[in-house]
């Protein structure tokens, strides 16, 4: 039953257009920033960055907002429409509908990470021409499996919330609310390190290479990328517990 639930779940996930949008927009979105902030590097510019760093920003500021909507859009479609009761007629235990839209939003998500990750990173490179600092290899694989797993497990806390909220604007506020507005609020009024462990800075961190300045704001990441994705999994895995007991809970 959970492969059956697991490929009916790839299928409704391909099948929407929005899906193709979203993920075919931040793609774009992140060549157009790659293009923009290789061309501004100059050989004798004050603040170098290198080309997976560029890719780095472009994720924060522009991408992750489509993977976002991505996995908002996979759990509210389904309530919007109403076909969330004939999903959870055909896999009537609901714990198995969440692991299998998770199954398919990981792979997916990781993936699309890492090949934008590697696109930003070329595209980057060919527009700097003399200009910005090098990318090694090792630097390049770091950034790009550091931003799968941010985007995987973001996807996952999306879908957690969604499941909590039924509503997509809803949910887009929530999870824009977590990753940027309360994390700065409380650093700044009740606890000055509190933004390093909310998923947008701890995302940040997993995708900064060992021993490199973060480029957003130029500091030292506290910890190292694995800490920080242990703290993405901590955040997904509490969206996921909320999301599912919510909806064994209540009515489709």
């Amino acid at each position: 039953m959970t492969k059956l639930a697991i490929a009916s779940e790839w299928t409704k996930f391909w099948s929407v257009r929005a899906t193709w949008w979203c993920l075919g927009s931040g793609a774009l979105m992140m060549t157009l920033y790659a293009v923009v902030s290789g061309i501004s590097q100059q050989p004798d510019g004050d603040q170098p960055k290198a080309a997976h760093g560029i890719a780095l920003t472009g994720a924060v500021y522009l991408v992750e907002f489509f993977v976002i909507a991505a996995a908002t859009l996979f759990v509210t479609s389904e309530y919007a429409s109403g076909s969330i009761r004939s999903t959870l007629q055909w896999v009537p235990v609901r714990s198995r509908v969440v692991v299998a839209k998770a199954a398919v939003l990981v792979p997916v998500l990781f993936a699309f990470g890492v090949l934008v990750s590697a696109l930003g990173t070329g595209v980057a490179t060919l527009a700097m021409s003399s200009g910005g600092l090098p990318s090694t290899f090792g630097q390049t694989t770091s950034t790009a499996l550091g931003m799968g797993a941010y985007f995987a497990l973001l996807g996952l806390l999306c879908q957690g919330i969604a499941f909590m909220l039924r509503s997509a604007a809803g949910t887009l506020v929530m999870t824009i609310v977590l990753l940027l507005p309360l994390p700065l609020v409380l650093s700044q009024s009740v606890f000055h390190e509190a933004s390093d462990y909310f998923p947008a800075f701890a995302g940040i961190y997993s995708m900064v290479p060992s021993g490199e300045n973060e480029p957003l704001f130029g500091g030292v990441p506290p910890y190292s990328p694995l800490i920080g994705v242990l703290v993405c999994l901590a955040w997904a895995a509490a969206g996921l517990f909320g999301g599912t007991m919510l909806l064994k809970r209540r009515d489709a």
